[in-house]
């Protein structure tokens, strides 16, 4: 990843409240209710798996509505309804996939114009430079490297340089190097927007000024 590429837009100020916010599938609790409300820096979301550290990041970036409660989103001190989160955050997520028969650059520039990105070549081209892919961005997206291919993701979760950045175990995949530059790379983008980060990994949660401890049940326990 590439630190003197880092440029992120002015400070702005962003916030996430949790107001009794609980999720089931079905019969199964997924996310057991939670109450807080974060301000800024780095926040690290832990707890076994099942306990909804995924789940809770998709209820903040808008992409699953809460079967209780209510997540709220402000920026400026404005309230963004859910599909109007977009523009404002951005989501890495383990689950992301590219079209493989696509470069890397081609991939971005798709998913910045969904987005509806201004310039959406150039705000591609700015993300892949941010995680030291801007040489790969000729590469077909089904040969990079399970390694790259997170940095890929880490790069569409930049688009536009969002004021809030929901990584789900933004490690996996990257070797000693790669996670040296990643912590380097969320404390600098961390000075201009809010970093939420579901993580059971030490070396990811040390880097939060707030942990969010989730509770998880047995995943047969349906209760």
């Amino acid at each position: 990843m590439s630190g003197a590429a880092l440029t992120l837009a002015p400070p702005r100020t962003v916030a996430v409240e949790a107001r009794s916010l609980a999720h089931r599938f079905g019969a199964r609790v997924a996310l057991e209710p939670q109450q807080f409300r974060l301000d800024g820096g780095i926040v690290a979301v832990t707890g076994p798996n099942g306990s909804g550290k995924s789940t809770l990041l998709r209820i903040v970036a808008g992409l699953l509505r809460p079967s209780a409660g209510e997540c709220v989103v402000s920026v400026a001190g404005r309230a963004l309804p859910p599909l109007a989160r977009r523009i404002h955050a951005g989501l890495m997520s383990p689950m992301l996939s590219f079209y493989e028969e696509l470069t890397v650059g081609e991939n971005l520039e798709f998913a910045a114009e969904a987005r509806g990105l201004a310039a959406p070549r150039r705000a591609a081209a700015a993300a892949l430079e941010r995680v030291g892919l801007g040489a790969r961005a000729a590469d077909r997206a089904g040969a990079l490297s399970s390694g790259l291919l997170q940095r890929l993701r880490l790069a569409f979760a930049t688009l536009g340089s969002p004021a809030l950045l929901l990584l789900d175990e933004p490690g996996s995949h990257l070797d000693e190097e790669g996670r040296g530059a990643l912590e380097t790379w969320i404390r600098s983008v961390a000075r201009d927007a809010l970093v939420m980060l579901a993580t059971n990994d030490e070396r990811e949660w040390r880097l939060a000024d707030r942990t969010i401890q989730l509770r998880g049940r047995d995943l047969g326990d349906p209760a």
